[in-house]
């Protein structure tokens, strides 16, 4: 049996293969971030799918936070209730599911929030209308927040969290020097850059004990000029872990686009998938807990070598479960060619249509 379907646990939480769902946006919750029947549904055939370990949205912690409509959310006790249903759905299915805990920081939705989103510095070329620079106090609520919505995931009934800290939003922010020109305790080298995120730490495992796994997701680099380096993000990565983080998933790159953008598209070809390979080979050296690579992967042998190879400890993807939400038990019995997914990104448009995402080229294919 290939080592991608053995067993393995991350801090108690036992999976039952090495494949994990990255969170994305799906666009399925209601106006106020309550969980949805379609969304239930969406997180309850990824687990009769066979993913090992589903991690949801990026889930805003406080309504300044929101990124996108139609964004989950765990901000306030009231939500609680919903999120409770999909975990137990997904959880009849045999499932495994992670929150993900996020703040959007400069790209929060202004359209939304209705009022300046909180920068980390605030700077002229860093947004064509007006930003909030968070002061101290707004920084000790940040980091509360993180830790009431990791409360009540656990209450709700979640196997874990997972901190946001990629792709330019907040967290992403303050340890990227694009954002990050504080000249306080917050700001200049990687030790205050990550402070923060220490503090989220400990706060979470203060909210939540010590046998309940806390993993990040995180930048390997942002691939802009005076982004956060490789040697920088190692480091970051080192002081959480002795603060008692639990695994990585390891991407990069902005929302702002790029060549390394979080959603690369043309991916069709083995030697252009795992496009983070080369990065998380430093981590692998410097860091003792588990690894998840995301970042392009689609076919099934590029996905064994990694894992086989030790370069990552879990596979993470997001887009070809939207197409396939089985495919991990396709893979399983056998059928082993790579993810139908075509890397188009036109899952996301339904999403910001009010329809919540879907593979626009499936529906297309099967209507012929």
């Amino acid at each position: 049996m290939s080592k991608l379907f053995e067993s393995s646990a991350i801090n108690g939480m036992v999976l039952m293969n090495r494949f994990v769902r990255s969170a994305t946006w799906e666009g399925m919750a209601a106006d106020d971030g309550t969980v949805t029947p379609k969304l239930i549904e969406t997180m309850t055939a990824l687990a009769r799918g066979g993913v090992g370990l589903i991690i949801t949205s990026h889930a805003y912690v406080r309504l300044e936070g929101q990124a996108a409509p139609w964004q989950v959310g765990v901000y306030k006790d009231g939500l609680i209730h919903g999120l409770q249903e999909m975990t137990a759905a997904v959880h009849e299915c045999g499932g495994k599911i992670v929150m993900q805990l996020a703040h959007a920081g400069n790209f929060a939705a202004k359209q939304l929030i209705r009022h300046p989103p909180l920068v980390v510095s605030d700077f002229d070329g860093l947004a064509k209308s007006p930003r909030k620079e968070m002061t101290g106090q707004d920084i000790g609520e940040i980091v509360g927040a993180f830790a009431d919505a990791a409360r009540r995931a656990k209450s709700a009934g979640f196997d874990g969290v997972q901190i946001h800290s990629g792709h330019g939003y907040l967290l992403s922010q303050f340890l990227s020097p694009v954002f990050n020109r504080r000249q306080d305790k917050y700001g200049g080298d990687i030790h205050n850059r990550a402070r923060i995120h220490l503090a989220i730490c400990q706060a979470i495992r203060k909210a939540v004990g010590k046998d309940y796994p806390i993993l990040i997701k995180m930048n390997c680099r942002d691939f802009v000029e005076n982004g956060l380096s490789l040697e920088d993000s190692v480091q970051a990565a080192r002081l959480m872990v002795n603060v008692g983080l639990d695994a990585i998933e390891l991407s990069g790159g902005l929302i702002t686009g790029g060549k390394l953008s979080p959603s690369r598209t043309g991916i069709n070809s083995e030697d252009k998938e795992a496009y983070f390979e080369e990065d998380i080979h430093v981590f692998k050296r410097e860091i003792g807990i588990p690894l998840i690579l995301v970042g392009g992967i689609r076919s099934f042998g590029v996905a064994e070598r990694l894992v086989e190879d030790e370069v990552a400890d879990y596979i993470s993807m997001s887009r070809p479960f939207i197409r396939e939400p089985d495919l991990i038990n396709r893979w399983k019995t056998g059928d082993r060619r790579k993810a139908e997914c075509k890397s188009d990104n036109l899952c996301f448009k339904p999403g910001s249509e009010g329809e919540g995402i879907y593979c626009v080229a499936d529906k297309h294919e099967k209507k012929k």
